[in-house]
C-alpha cells in the first residue's frame, strides 16, 4: 500500500466532508473525481504522480507521445496511462537483440549529406536544442532512481534532485523563454526554434519525465516501506498518534499559519515562489454560498516538510497534519474540499549594471523583484475541484490550458531530500570519508611542501577539502611571512570556514581581497551577506567587472620566503564550498609556479579595477579575453596536425557543450579524422556518430553518487600532449560573458594522474551513458575493461591506496632515521 495515500473524495470536494480525510482502503482520490479512471488501477498500489502520457515501444527506437490527448488529460486534471501493459520505469530499446536502457531521442531529423557528400554545418539539424538536451540529462538522473544497484534512500535522493532541477528549469529557462515571447522575440536558435516552439517542445518532454518520475517514486516508496520507512497519512494513524500530532500542531505549527479568505473584501493573496498552499472550500452554517480560503504551509524556520512519528521511521507530510486540523483554523465551519497548489515564478530579473551607482543595492532590488516576478507555472493536486482550478489560474493570470499542471498527491518532491539524508546505513551508500593527499600528510608547512616537492593535483571529494584548501587558507592566515591573500568566490557554504579564515587573516594584519560574485544564480542573497561580513572585518571586497560574472576559482597568496617574495596559488574547477566539495567531483591545482602567480596577479588586478588594456598572460588563458580563441586554435591545430601515421586526439571533460562555434570546430576536426572523446555531464549540442560528419566523435555522460563537475581539456597534436583544467564549460556564457581561466598542467606526474582519470572515465559503464546520433543516450553495459562498481568508487580506492602507500613510506623513513640515530 502506498504510504502517503490521502483518502477517499466525497462529492463535496478533494478531501471531502467535515472529516477532511476519509479511509479509502488504498484508492486514489482522483478515481472518484473522474470515474473513467477507475479501470486504470487494478491493484491498490497507485501512482504517486501523474500517470505516464507516453507508450514505450521495444520494437522501434521511438517514444510515441500522444501530445494532444496528454494536454487534454492534463488540463482536465485527469492524467491517465494508456490502456494495456503499464510502461516500464525506464525507457528501453531493442539493440542487436538486446534490450537497452535509453532516453528519448531528439524530435528533429538527423542531418544528412547533400548529393556531393558534404554537410552544411550551419544547418539547424546539426545542433541539438540546449533545453531539450538538459531535460534529457534528467532522464538519466531519474534512471539512477530505478537502478537496483542504487540503495533506496539514494534512489529517493535522485528523485528529489530531478524535482529540484525541474523547479530551477521553469524558474530560469522557461521564465527566460516566456520573457522572450512577451518581448516579441522571433529570432531562431541555432537549432532553428522560436521561443514558443522551445516551450512547446519542453512541455512535452517534461510531461514524459514527470510521468516516469511518478512511477519511480512509487517503486522507491514501496521498497522503503518494506524496510520500515514509510510516508504515511492521517488515516493510517491510531487515535493516540493523532492526539499527539494535534497537540504538536497546536504548539509549533498553528501559531505560524495564517488563513486568508478569498472574497470581495479579501483579494487573492500574494503567493510566494515554490510555496505549498492549501486551497480550502468551506461552508458556513445557514449560508447558501460557499466560501474559499488559502492556507500557506509554513515550511522553513525550523519547520520540516515531513513530521517524524516518535522514534520510528514513519513520517507524515505537514500539509496532511494541517489539512486534518482545519477545524482549528475555521471553527464552526464545514470543510467541503481541500487541495494543494504551488506556483513557480520567473527568476530572471534584469539588473542594469551600467546605470547602477551601487551594484550591491541593485542586486538586492533585483532579489525583491524576483519575489514578485511573474508566475510561469502552477501545479495543483489532481483532486482539485475544476472550478477552483480555473479560479486559481484566473487569479494568477495564467492560461489554464497551458500553464496549469496536474501535480501528484505528494507535491514538491524536492523536499524528499529530508528523508534521503536520513542516517539509515543499510539504505544508503556506504559512508565516504575523503583522505589526505599523499603529499600533505606531514605537519610541515604546506608552503614548504609546494615549494620543495612541486605542484599538487587535488581530486575532490576523494581528497580532503579541509586538509588541503582550508588548510592552505588557515596557514596563510597565521603565517607571519604571508603578506597578502586574494580569493574569488562564486558560491560558498552556509557555514563557510573559508570566510572565517579570511577574517582571521585580516585581523592578523594581512592584506586580504575577496572578489565576491553577487550575481551567482540563487546564491545572491547569501553572497551579499558574506560580502557585508567581509567588508565589516576590514577586507577589501569587490564585485568583479561590470557586465561579467566572476566564475573563475582561484586563491593567490603572497609570501615573503627566504629568497624573496613568492606567490602560491590554488586554482580549481569547483567552488570554495566545503559542502559541495564532499558531493561534487572537482580538480584543483596547488602551485608556486612564478608565471602562474604573475598571471593571477594580473587577473586579480583586472577583477578589482575592470581595467583591461594591454594585460598579458603567459600561461593562463582567461575568458572573455582569449579563452574561446585559444580553444578554437587548439582544435584547428589538431585537425591540421592529424595524419594516418600520426593521428591527433581531442578529449574534453565538462558539464556542457553549448557553444555553436566550438561545436562546429569539433565537427570539422572529426571530418579531418581527429578522434574526439567528449565526457559531458548534461547538455550537448553536437550529434556524434554521423558518417561523414562526426563518426570520429564519441560523447559520454557519467552519473554516480557524486556530481561530475570537473573541466579538463586534452590535446594530442602529432605526439605533443597538452593538458588543461578550467573553470569554464564550452558554453557561450562562459566563453564570452564570464571571467574564467584555463590552466595548463605541465608536471609529468600530474599529467599521469589526469591520464589515469580520463581513461577511467572513458571506460565507465556503472554510471555511463553513450549518446546516439538521434540525441538519445543508451546506458552502457559492463565489459571486462571497466570497473564493476564505477569510476567514482575506483577513484575512492585510488586515493585511499595513495595515502596508504605514502603512510607506509613515511613510517619506513621514520624507522630508518630512528635506527641510524640509535647506531650513532
Amino acid at each position: 500500500m502506498l504510504p502517503f495515500r490521502y483518502g477517499r473524495v466525497t462529492p463535496g470536494g478533494a478531501f471531502g466532508g467535515r472529516r477532511v480525510l476519509r479511509p479509502n482502503h488504498g484508492g486514489l482520490s482522483v478515481r472518484d473525481v473522474h470515474p473513467q479512471c477507475k479501470d486504470l488501477f487494478p491493484s491498490c498500489r497507485e501512482a504517486a504522480h501523474p500517470s505516464p502520457r507516453t507508450t514505450v515501444s521495444t520494437e522501434r527506437d521511438t517514444l510515441e507521445t500522444k501530445s494532444a490527448e496528454a494536454d487534454e488529460r492534463r488540463v482536465a486534471g485527469k492524467d491517465t496511462p494508456p490502456q494495456g501493459s503499464p510502461a516500464p520505469l525506464a525507457l528501453v530499446r531493442e539493440d542487436s537483440g538486446k534490450t537497452r536502457v535509453t532516453t528519448p531521442p531528439n524530435p528533429d531529423p538527423i542531418p544528412a549529406a547533400d548529393e556531393d557528400g558534404a554537410f552544411d554545418l550551419d544547418s539547424p539539424d546539426c545542433y541539438l536544442n540546449r533545453e531539450l538536451t538538459w531535460l534529457n540529462f534528467n532522464f538519466r538522473i531519474l534512471q539512477e532512481a530505478t537502478d537496483p544497484r542504487t540503495p533506496p534512500l539514494e534512489q529517493l535522493k535522485f528523485i528529489s534532485i530531478v524535482a529540484s532541477n525541474l523547479d530551477e528549469f521553469f524558474m530560469k529557462r522557461i521564465g527566460g523563454l516566456k520573457q522572450q515571447m512577451g518581448a516579441g522575440v522571433l529570432d531562431l536558435t541555432v537549432d532553428g526554434r522560436t521561443p514558443e516552439e522551445q516551450i512547446d517542445a519542453c512541455y512535452a518532454l517534461v510531461a514524459d519525465l514527470e510521468a516516469l518520475q511518478g512511477r519511480a517514486l512509487r517503486s522507491v516508496l514501496d521498497t522503503l516501506e518494506e524496510h520500515g520507512l514509510v510516508i504515511t497519512s492521517w488515516d493510517h494513524l491510531d487515535k493516540e498518534e493523532r492526539k499527539r500530532l494535534r497537540e504538536a500542531y497546536l504548539e509549533r505549527i498553528y501559531p505560524l499559519v495564517t488563513p486568508q479568505a478569498l472574497d470581495p473584501a479579501h483579494p487573492f493573496p500574494f503567493v510566494s515562489n515554490l510555496s505549498l498552499n492549501l486551497f480550502v472550500g468551506l461552508q458556513e452554517p445557514g449560508q447558501h454560498y460557499p466560501a474559499v480560503a488559502r492556507v500557506k504551509v509554513p515550511l522553513g524556520a525550523g519547520i520540516k516538510r515531513f513530521v517524524q512519528l516518535g522514534d520510528s521511521l514513519r513520517f507524515i507530510p505537514i500539509e496532511s497534519v494541517i489539512a486534518n486540523n482545519l477545524d482549528i483554523l475555521f471553527p464552526g465551519m464545514e470543510v467541503t474540499s481541500c487541495a494543494l497548489f504551488r506556483v513557480t515564478r520567473n527568476s530572471n530579473t534584469e539588473v542594469s549594471e551600467e546605470n547602477a551607482d551601487d551594484l550591491l543595492e541593485r542586486i538586492e532590488t533585483g532579489l525583491r523583484q524576483r519575489r514578485f516576478a511573474p508566475i510561469v507555472r502552477v501545479e495543483v493536486s489532481p483532486g482539485m475541484d475544476p472550478s477552483f482550478r480555473g479560479k486559481v489560474a484566473a487569479e494568477l493570470g495564467l492560461d489554464e490550458q497551458r500553464d496549469v499542471f496536474a501535480g501528484g498527491e505528494l507535491m514538491q518532491l524536492a523536499d524528499l531530500m529530508e528523508l534521503a539524508t536520513l542516517e539509515v546505513t543499510n539504505l544508503r551508500d556506504s559512508a565516504h570519508h575523503p583522505v589526505d593527499h599523499p603529499n600533505l600528510i606531514s605537519d610541515r608547512s604546506i608552503f614548504y611542501t609546494i615549494r620543495e616537492e612541486g605542484p599538487i593535483l587535488l581530486h575532490h571529494p576523494y581528497h580532503s577539502y579541509s586538509r588541503s584548501v582550508e588548510r592552505l587558507l588557515e596557514e596563510a592566515a597565521n603565517d607571519p611571512k604571508v603578506r597578502a591573500i586574494k580569493v574569488t568566490f562564486y558560491r560558498t557554504s552556509a557555514e563557510s570556514r573559508a570566510i572565517d579564515l579570511l577574517i582571521d587573516a585580516a585581523q592578523n594584519g594581512k592584506q586580504v581581497t575577496a572578489v565576491m560574485e553577487i550575481k551567482a544564480s540563487f546564491d545572491e542573497r547569501a553572497n551579499i551577506a558574506w560580502a557585508n561580513r567581509l567588508g565589516a572585518a576590514g577586507i577589501h571586497v569587490t564585485y568583479g567587472v561590470v557586465g561579467l560574472k566572476t566564475h573563475c576559482k582561484a586563491i593567490l597568496i603572497v609570501r615573503d620566503d627566504y629568497d624573496g617574495i613568492r606567490r602560491y596559488a590554488h586554482i580549481s574547477t569547483g567552488n570554495y564550498n566545503a559542502d559541495t566539495a564532499r558531493l561534487y567531483a572537482d580538480i584543483g591545482l596547488l602551485t608556486c609556479d612564478p608565471r602562474i602567480g604573475a598571471d593571477l596577479t594580473e587577473l586579480f588586478n583586472y577583477l578589482t579595477t575592470g581595467f583591461k588594456p594591454k594585460r598579458k598572460y603567459s600561461k593562463l588563458q582567461p575568458a572573455p579575453k582569449g579563452l574561446e580563441r585559444y580553444l578554437l586554435s587548439r582544435i584547428e591545430a589538431a585537425a591540421r596536425a592529424h595524419s594516418p601515421d600520426s593521428p591527433s586526439r581531442i578529449q574534453f571533460k565538462m558539464n556542457a557543450l553549448e557553444d555553436p562555434g566550438v561545436t562546429k570546430a569539433l565537427y570539422r576536426a572529426s571530418q579531418a579524422g581527429v578522434g574526439i572523446d567528449l565526457v559531458i555531464r548534461d547538455s550537448c549540442r553536437l550529434r556524434p556518430g554521423i558518417p561523414g560528419l562526426s563518426e570520429n566523435v564519441r560523447v559520454l555522460s557519467i552519473l554516480g553518487r557524486f556530481l561530475e563537475h570537473a573541466r579538463v581539456y586534452y590535446f594530442d597534436l602529432d605526439g605533443v600532449e597538452e593538458y588543461y583544467i578550467a573553470s569554464a564549460d564550452c558554453m557561450s556564457r562562459n566563453l564570452r560573458h564570464r571571467v574564467e581561466i584555463l590552466t595548463p598542467i605541465e608536471d609529468p606526474a600530474l599529467r599521469e594522474e589526469l591520464r589515469y582519470f580520463f581513461d577511467l572515465q572513458l571506460r565507465e559503464t556503472r554510471g555511463g551513458w553513450e549518446m546516439q546520433a538521434d540525441g538519445s543516450y543508451v546506458k552502457r553495459v559492463p565489459d571486462d575493461a571497466s570497473p564493476a562498481d564505477g569510476c567514482q568508487e575506483e577513484m575512492i580506492r585510488w586515493a585511499q591506496e595513495g595515502l596508504r602507500e605514502a603512510t607506509r613510506l613515511k613510517r619506513r623513513k621514520t624507522q630508518g632515521t630512528a635506527r641510524r640515530r640509535w647506531k650513532s
